[in-house]
């Protein structure tokens, strides 16, 4: 049964708790929860009611007229409630046009009566002489406009309390309990933390909530009671003691930050600190605030799993791209885990969860997604994460962990490109976002055929976009040069392509030559009719030796012809589940298969020319009335496919670079009926 929503999933999910591994020596089988990270993950974003991106286009339009260069957050807040007492300060740089008013958003509330009160804006050193809410949109008027291309300073003091019903997508921005599980069992402890993720930083302060506005760089002062400790972005530089036991947690970050990024965890922590230590890079402390001692003791072998998981990402992807700050976690009962920028929030610890929200620091905080449309590029990279970290430190486990991403993803026929940007449920679907978007990172990785290239693509995506926001399509450019050819194809079929093919196979054996014939035929045709796709068989021979062959299915019926190095007793589709395709009876023998008339060992060179070509090449004459050309390059890359037709016999080669081609016709079901060599100038 196909599964059209994530929701009901997602709640058994929170009803269960987090899953543990517990300590072993050597490599672990790990349990289903532990293989769960990015349920937990999409489980921490999902409440019901759910409400929709906050700012009017008119008010965006006012915010696009600058941009933040940085924000410090200097605020009063305790883990026993949700008031919050002070102020932000925005660095703007003012774009083409003078700037009369500031426009931000801050929570308000349905009813109108501000949740959050403004008590004034000082912009430049002057106070605004009058401000403007309706809803959650909020502009300043300027005492004084600021010059276009200036930097200009704006301080919003503010105080209230942080909305408790519900209405955000996520729960809330801000959030407090007055218990925490552990152990599967419930314990009073009270701890406040934000969770900004996707458009619910304005219900905890005043901000941009635009993903490609990054501010430059960001400060998260916090003053709370002792022994109250405060978790957040960046460096701690300092802590300062103050009057009637308070203390100030001064927390700065220079790096490029994304608003939703930006976090607090409020709570009266155990600190810990751990180092990861990765090649060619700096020591790295890993600072965790955790419940307490109890605590610590439950969670402390799946814990001392991060400083392996940098090291190991550090090394496939580049360095952990804010080495020179901290990683961490602060815990919070908020059902999963929020990759805020190098602390995230986490309310336990488990093998693929703590692998999940750490690959966000690459795939989400160093580069964001652009738009929510493309929001596979941080949760589909960081449930592949998942899979990388498995095939590092638990090998056994990770085709499991494969097999079980195909099966969810295969419960939802739509899309990983997300239409509705408004629909927090849809942005943050299970089944696509995470699991076919890991599945499609996959599927790359077997695309380019070879790791080198494709974890280079990783590094350059990483290093090319680094502190940046990336679309989709700038993905593609990065995995195009890689593999030296276009791949509009691949991603129209599995980013904005609906469904998944299915391989259906029968075979034949005649002495040496293996004969097998395949039809694809694809779940969603009316959107998606086609997958042009690789595919691995695999042949099992009578003695019990394999042999596997690469395939490419460039039509819907398409008939192969190989030799194979033994009596073959089966074959099987995808054996090593690169393709996220449906599952399908195992091909059968067929004996009415015959060998193509015409083997590539009798074919005739055809006759072509010119030689060298320029803009066309002539074909003498065809095979057929009708054939597909498949231009090859020297490589073995298919780079030019055309049909070509006996009252025409020409092939185009305007999109070819000069060099050395190969040419073949194939017939209907892909027998070659003809095969010749050229040059282009």
């Amino acid at each position: 049964m196909k599964i059209r929503s994530c929701a009901l999933l997602l709640v058994l999910l929170l009803l269960a708790g987090p899953g543990r591994l517990a300590a072993q020596s050597g490599i672990p089988t790990l349990k289903p929860a532990d293989l769960a990270g990015g349920q937990t993950c999409a489980a921490a974003r999902m409440s019901t009611p759910q409400r929709v991106a906050t700012a009017s286009v008119a008010h965006r339009a006012k915010m696009e007229r600058y941009d933040v260069k940085y924000y410090k957050l200097d605020l009063a807040l305790e883990n026993t409630s949700l008031n919050i007492a002070g102020s932000v300060w925005m660095r703007v740089r003012v774009g083409t046009l003078a700037l009369d008013s500031l426009a931000f958003e801050l929570y308000q509330g349905a009813s109108g009566a501000a949740t959050l009160l403004i008590d004034s804006v000082v912009v430049n050193g002057r106070r605004s002489p009058g401000i403007r809410r309706v809803g959650n949109d909020a502009t300043a008027a300027l005492a004084q406009p600021a010059a276009a291309g200036s930097l200009a300073d704006a301080r919003i003091y503010y105080h209230g309390s942080a909305p408790a019903a519900g209405t955000a997508a996520i729960g809330n921005g801000f959030n407090n309990r007055s218990k925490v599980r552990v152990n599967g069992a419930d314990k009073p402890y009270n701890v406040t933390w934000s969770l900004s993720e996707p458009f619910a930083a304005h219900e905890w302060f005043p901000c941009k909530q635009v993903l490609t506005d990054k501010a430059d760089s960001s400060d998260v002062w916090v003053t709370t009671t002792l022994p109250n400790k405060v978790g957040s972005n960046g460096v701690l530089v300092r802590t300062v003691a103050l009057p009637a036991n308070k203390v100030r947690y001064e927390w700065k970050s220079r790096h490029p930050i994304d608003y939703y990024l930006i976090s607090v965890a409020v709570a009266p922590y155990l600190e810990t600190v751990s180092y990861a230590h990765p090649v060619g890079g700096p020591v790295v402390p890993i600072v965790d605030y955790v419940y307490d001692q109890s605590t610590l003791s439950f969670y402390q072998s799946e814990i001392n799993r991060t400083a392996g998981f940098i090291e190991n990402y550090s090394n496939l992807v580049g360095l952990y791209p804010f080495a020179d700050e901290k990683y961490g976690h602060s815990m919070a009962p908020l059902g999963g885990g929020m990759e805020h920028q190098t602390m995230t929030t986490q309310d336990g610890f488990t093998f693929t969860l703590t692998a999940h929200e750490l690959f966000h620091q690459w795939f989400g905080d160093n580069v964001t997604c652009a738009s929510w449309e493309d929001i596979w590029l941080n949760e589909g990279f960081a449930s592949y994460g998942e899979y990388l970290s498995l095939q590092a430190f638990a090998p056994a486990d990770a085709r499991g962990w494969m097999d079980n991403a195909h099966e969810y993803a295969q419960r939802n026929d739509g899309t990983i490109y997300v239409p509705d940007t408004t629909n927090v449920g849809r942005i943050f679907d299970y089944y696509l976002t995470y699991k076919k978007g890991a599945a499609v990172v996959h599927m790359l990785r077997y695309l380019l055929n070879d790791d080198t290239k494709f974890f280079r693509a990783l590094r350059t995506y990483q290093s090319q976009y680094r502190g940046r926001t990336a679309r989709t399509a700038d993905l593609q450019r990065v995995f195009e040069a890689e593999a030296g050819r276009p791949l509009g194809y691949f991603f129209q079929q599995w980013f904005r392509g609906q469904g998944y093919p299915t391989f259906n196979g029968r075979w034949n054996q005649v002495g040496s030559t293996v004969v097998l014939r395949v039809t694809e035929t694809a779940s969603v045709p009316s959107a998606t009719p086609f997958f042009d796709t690789d595919v691995d068989y695999r042949l099992t021979f009578s003695n019990g030796t394999t042999q596997t062959v690469r395939l490419h299915q460039g039509q819907p019926v398409q008939t192969f012809q190989f030799a194979a190095t033994g009596t073959v007793a089966s074959i099987a589709v995808d054996p090593d589940q690169w393709v996220l395709d449906l599952p399908a009876p195992a091909p059968v023998r067929d004996n009415s298969l015959a060998l193509a008339t015409h083997t590539a060992g009798n074919l005739a060179p055809l006759s072509l020319f010119p030689i060298p070509c320029h803009d066309v090449l002539n074909l003498a004459a065809l095979p057929a009335p009708t054939v597909r050309g498949e231009v090859v390059d020297a490589t073995g890359r298919v780079v030019l496919k055309q049909e070509l037709r006996a009252s025409q016999p020409q092939l185009d080669t305007r999109a070819l670079a000069p060099g050395l081609y190969y040419l073949r016709l194939l017939g209907p079901t892909g027998e070659m009926l003809g095969r010749g060599q050229f040059v282009r100038e």
